[in-house]
């Protein structure tokens, strides 16, 4: 496709009226309409249970954009291109009213049949659109169909396999588009720029000079009004079987020959294929998990997650998660990648720290002591709150003594330029228009994660634990976590000593 031609299609909405297309959804797609990067033959279809009219819905939508939106400029025509249709997902005579109302908007705005339909509702629901699409003619056009697919895709291997399944009835692979909205964040975008684009970093990109590379993605909140989903899922469900798993693929993987689709998928493919087991016989060699309790956020009290709406007061779901993923391959053989994840921690980041060996013979030692100074160079991807990247170097100390002291080379995305950054949803949305797939997850990656995942949360489920909760909320995790890193003599790098 002309990448300079503006896209001309129709978006479909399965669960218009939710949360996810308030917040995200339609103000994406309004900045990507406001930028001039779709044409004016666009239209969105709302569908829901809900019974709106257009009127009601394009009103929804002016709100949820103003929310958001710092400027409004074209909005009123920007929802007349809306449109709602109430609907039943289980009923025939639902889609055929819709495929006509979609017959209509393409002869309408010419979108020469161009046809997204975008899942953004319980995914028990995924497979039966799915097969109704096709089965009801709304596949059949003479344009492009894609079906647009948001997490979690399954609830483990033989369902998501089973939802695959389903999907492909109705669907190429090259059709589906697996959100992981990590994916469309600017800076995760950047690992493969900093990596491959940079002669100071790629070569020293292995376990010569890696020590190991440190994952974070803490949050603030609790499970607030989503109890009844977290017990079901747990923080690996939610977290590390796909956007966890996702940057460990994008950091381990080998240069691509090309910067297709196919080629990084399949460079991001191997490093899943390397990942080395973890089963009942080693789990507690190589994962933690963790429950917050009561604890105090910001000077105030609040409450642990078996106290949470829709949660079991005896719950051994876990809300956080540290791991240690050894990738068994020649480039990354002895070289821990440490994750961690969960709610209730101290501050709300998401971090990548890459830290290089150190110097064979450190010349440099503490003033009176015969001790040498560890400042271990440093490469600090930052993906949120901040965007940017931070370069931890050693210098020379002013003064007479021959002492070194620790400096940091800062970029910072969000102070330059993070006005125009594109927000995650908005890319993903214009790469699935444009049909770019590669920031999306294919069947192999979605399947080779789950088969990692699926025999650690055997074995929790398994077990009756009775040290939960084992951190207060506002804390960083359970001590469990530090002692992981300490078998191998490190440590986790704290919020504090990363601050740019």
């Amino acid at each position: 496709m002309n990448t300079y031609t503006k896209p001309k299609t129709i978006i479909v909405i399965f669960g218009a009226t939710g949360d996810l297309a308030k917040r995200k959804l339609f103000p994406s797609i309004y900045q990507l309409f406001k930028k001039e990067q779709i044409s004016e033959d666009f239209a969105v279809v709302g569908v829901a249970r809900r019974p709106l009219t257009n009127e009601d819905f394009r009103q929804n939508v002016v709100s949820s954009v103003s929310e958001v939106a710092k400027e409004t400029e074209g909005l009123e025509n920007f929802s007349n291109h809306f449109y709602y249709h109430p609907f039943d997902v289980t009923n025939t005579a639902s889609y055929q009213e819709l495929n006509h109302l979609l017959s209509t908007l393409d002869e309408t705005y010419n979108t020469e049949g161009n046809r997204i339909f975008y899942l953004a509702m319980a995914p028990e629901f995924f497979g039966t659109i799915a097969e109704h699409l096709k089965k009801e003619g709304l596949t059949k056009t003479k344009g492009y169909t894609r079906l647009v697919i948001e997490k979690p895709f399954g609830h483990n291997h033989p369902s998501a396999q089973q939802l695959n399944k389903q999907i492909r009835q109705a669907f190429k692979e090259d059709q589906i588009y697996r959100i992981d909205h990590y994916l469309g964040k600017e800076m995760v975008q950047n690992i493969e720029v900093i990596r491959f684009a940079n002669a100071i970093f790629e070569p020293l990109w292995n376990n010569r000079f890696i020590s190991n590379i440190q994952i974070t993605s803490s949050e603030t909140l609790g499970v607030e009004d989503r109890g009844g989903y977290y017990e079901k899922s747990g923080a690996i469900r939610d977290m590390v079987q796909n956007h966890m798993l996702q940057m460990v693929s994008l950091l381990a993987m080998e240069p691509p020959i090309k910067l297709t689709t196919e080629e990084i998928r399949s460079e991001k493919i191997k490093v899943l294929r390397a990942l080395r087991p973890v089963d009942e016989t080693n789990l507690d060699e190589y994962f933690v998990r963790g429950q917050y309790g009561p604890g105090t956020m910001n000077g105030e009290n609040v409450k642990g997650y078996r106290e949470e709406n829709n949660v079991n007061p005896e719950s051994i779901t876990e809300t956080y998660v540290a791991g240690k993923l050894m990738i068994d391959n020649f480039r990354w053989a002895g070289v821990p990648f440490y994750i961690r994840t969960g709610k209730r921690m101290t501050t709300k980041s998401t971090k990548i720290v890459v830290q290089f060996k150190d110097i064979p013979m450190n010349l440099y030692y503490k003033k009176g002591v015969n001790e040498p100074i560890q400042n271990p160079n440093l490469l600090v991807i930052h993906i949120q709150p901040d965007e940017g990247i931070t370069l931890h170097l050693n210098v020379r100390k002013s003064g007479q003594e021959t002492q070194t002291t620790p400096v940091k080379l800062d970029f910072s995305n969000n102070s330059i330029d993070g006005i125009n950054t594109p927000e995650a949803y908005e890319r993903l949305i214009y790469d699935c228009i444009r049909g770019d797939a590669t920031n999306f997850t294919h069947w192999d990656e979605v399947s080779l994660s789950w088969n990692f995942v699926d025999p650690i949360s055997a074995v929790w489920e398994s077990q009756i634990t009775t040290d939960f909760p084992n951190y207060p909320a506002g804390s960083m995790g359970p001590k469990a976590a530090d002692d992981l890193l300490a078998t191998n003599g490190d440590h986790w790098w704290a919020v504090s000593e990363l601050e740019k």
